[in-house]
């Protein structure tokens, strides 16, 4: 007879996957678990910089270079051109007002100046000549007038005479008529000869007017061409060192061309390089110092040049006091210039934080140190050591302000001694 066999619940392929079920629901269930909290990661202190958060004066400055110029350059120019001739001194020489520093040579201009001062011979001989010519003529007009004049007053001595004797009846009309014409006539001719002698005054006046003016100006050009000639021998206008003088005999200069400069010993200048985007923050007064000779100097802007070029504007800064005592021209200073007034604000220590937080969240050291965590921050201006903090922190709390590249989202930090 056969037996009825009973089927196994639990045999061993049943139970090894419901252990493999089991054990899958919990891989997913931890990594779930894991995942739902905050991410963590342990760091060692010694690989951090942590820094605390202080109250100070703060002023906003940043670090530019500044080049040491003297306080007053004048620059020398070719004028008029040539070729150079002689030189009386070298480069770096010091000058005085007036000592000759080169000496050009220009045919061309050597010889306008000799056409211009023959013009200017010829004319004022011609001048001269004219003159005597007027004056000659006037004479001669005076001498007819004073003949004119003599005939005019016989004429009216007899023309009153025959005029009484016609009234008495001494006389006829007809020796009467006669009087009366040749009294009408010289008259007529005395008008006509001064009209004439005024007009003649007036056209010489005029005449010796035209040719001293054009006379005056052939003057101020051949004066004009001396001084060009003249200026062919370059001179110190004022005194100071001769600098960037390459000149060689023989050269040729074009006009225009620069021939070297004269620093003007009276004192220094610093002139200043300044990234293009502070350009509206940055005005006359401003101030700024640095450090030379393991001390402490202060530097005022005086002008600012608003022209950009390489992504930078220059301005002119004096010193404030005495000029530092070794100071050389074209030395390199290494300057802060203050953009603000100094204040009272909360100081965040610069750090490789900000390259991966752009300033708006930081790990903030818990209480105990034994963990990081982030908070939202505000910052404001900058100097290169601090920021202004205005929000998210307060005085005496403790950040960690070194770099961030390797904590990707973590936002927690385990802090491990």
């Amino acid at each position: 007879m056969d037996r009825i066999i009973e089927k196994k619940t639990w045999n061993t392929k049943r139970i090894l996957t419901i252990a493999g079920i089991t054990a899958l629901v919990l891989l997913i269930a931890g990594a779930i678990y894991s995942t739902s909290g905050k991410s963590k990661l342990d760091v060692d202190t010694e690989r951090l910089t942590i820094s605390t958060i202080t109250k100070g004066p703060f002023q906003e400055n940043i670090p530019v270079n500044g080049v040491v110029m003297p306080l007053t350059t004048i620059y020398l120019d070719a004028t008029d051109g040539g070729r150079v001739e002689q030189k009386f001194v070298e480069d770096g020489a010091i000058l005085k007002v007036g000592d000759p520093i080169i000496k050009l040579s220009n045919t061309d201009l050597e010889l306008r100046l000799a056409d211009e001062q023959t013009a200017v011979y010829n004319a004022e001989t011609q001048m001269q000549i004219s003159h005597n010519a007027a004056q000659q003529n006037t004479i001669s007009k005076l001498n007819s007038m004073a003949d004119v004049d003599v005939a005019f007053k016989e004429a009216e001595r007899i023309y009153k005479l025959d005029k009484d004797l016609y009234s008495k009846k001494a006389i006829g009309l007809q020796e009467y008529q006669t009087a009366v014409n040749q009294y009408d006539y010289q008259l007529k001719r005395k008008k006509l000869a001064m009209q004439i002698l005024v007009q003649d005054t007036t056209l010489v006046k005029q005449q010796a007017q035209q040719a001293q003016e054009q006379y005056a100006q052939m003057k101020q050009t051949l004066d004009l061409l001396k001084k060009k000639v003249n200026d062919l021998t370059v001179k110190a206008h004022v005194a100071g060192q001769l600098t960037s003088f390459d000149s060689e005999i023989g050269q040729d200069k074009k006009a225009g061309d620069p021939l070297g400069q004269i620093d003007v010993q009276s004192g220094f200048k610093v002139r200043v390089s300044v990234e293009e985007h502070y350009l509206s923050r940055v005005f006359t007064g401003l101030t700024g110092d640095f450090q030379f000779a393991d001390k402490t100097y202060k530097l005022i802007i005086k002008k600012v040049f608003t022209q950009v070029a390489n992504g930078q504007f220059q301005v002119d800064m004096a010193f404030v006091g005495p000029t530092p005592t070794g100071i050389r021209k074209g030395q390199t200073l290494q300057v802060r210039l203050f953009l603000s007034d100094p204040t009272q604000a909360l100081l965040l220590p610069k750090g490789g934080f900000f390259q991966q937080t752009g300033g708006n969240w930081i790990f903030k050291v818990s209480d105990d140190g034994s963990k990081a965590y982030k908070v939202d921050i505000q910052i404001n201006r900058q100097s290169p050591d601090y920021y202004e903090l205005t929000s998210g922190l307060k005085e005496g709390d403790k950040v960690i302000t070194s770099s961030y590249e390797t904590y990707g989202d973590i936002q927690e930090l385990v802090l491990k001694k």
